[in-house]
């Protein structure tokens, strides 16, 4: 795989690669122009002590600390870190998704134009079954954005024909309807804002090619790289927990099987 970090490597196959780090310090490390494709789900910044439902219960809003709300420019500051290394590290062609809510897309959505960054897409994630809105003062949010973005300039790959097919003979729309992660997703143990695997495949789907090289520098409880071994592509992901590499390695070894 196309990391220098050793020291740092938590968990390897020729085709999956888990990294215990600091996520800007990875990548930092890693060689420039090196990966094709990088989907990130950073913090949103929405652990603000509010409450939710889960599962029919009350539950809180927190995720952990590293969701907790901070200043706009703090906020600022470590996105713009975060994507200058992302930028980095895209091949001249390659491109990147990112994920949010209002709490962050939009700091994000600024920083990529503001680095030289082309939106492919603006993509529009409707969620089927949402958690109700307990509070009853705004609509019920049932969204997410997934932004696509390219070095400007570029001339990125994008499987029309491929997408076509998967919508029935007709063009996609950017506005992608499904569910929340499934439990049987969550057998090895869940991560607090775990995506489900048809949308992290119809990514890489839509913007690799087999054997390409997939970076998650969020990794979490790493769908990326499931969806990435099923697809036959490779995959490194970062995490600064643990934990959630624990999680990942779990999941992972069950692809390999």
């Amino acid at each position: 795989m196309v990391t220098n970090l050793k020291p740092n490597v938590f968990f390897s196959t020729e085709q999956v690669t888990l990294i215990l780090s600091d996520t800007i310090e990875a990548m930092s490390l890693m060689p420039s122009e090196s990966v094709d494709m990088i989907f990130a789900d950073p913090p949103y910044f929405l652990s603000n002590n509010g409450i939710t439902c889960s599962g029919g219960k009350m539950v809180s809003v927190n995720k952990g600390s590293w969701d907790t709300p901070t200043s706009v420019a703090k906020k600022t500051d470590f996105n713009k870190a975060w994507l200058e290394q992302c930028r980095r590290l895209l091949k001249p062609n390659g491109t990147i998704w990112i994920s949010g809510t209002y709490h962050n897309i939009f700091n994000i959505g600024y920083l990529l134009e503001e680095l030289d960054f082309s939106i492919i897409n603006n993509i529009t994630w409707q969620k089927k079954n949402p958690p109700p809105n307990l509070a009853c003062r705004c609509f019920t949010h049932s969204t997410e954005t997934i932004i696509w973005a390219k070095k400007k300039g570029a001339k990125h790959f994008f499987n029309y024909d491929l997408m076509k097919q998967i919508n029935e003979g007709k063009q996609m729309k950017d506005v992608w309807t499904g569910t929340l992660t499934p439990r049987a997703e969550k057998t090895e143990g869940k991560h607090p804002t775990q995506k489900p695997i048809y949308l992290l495949e119809r990514l890489i789907l839509a913007s690799t090619q087999p054997g390409d090289v997939i970076l998650d520098p969020f990794t979490g409880s790493s769908t990326t790289g499931v969806a990435a071994k099923r697809l036959g592509r490779r995959y490194i992901g970062i995490d600064s927990n643990q934990e959630y590499l624990k999680l990942s390695q779990k999941r992972l070894q069950l692809e390999i099987l």
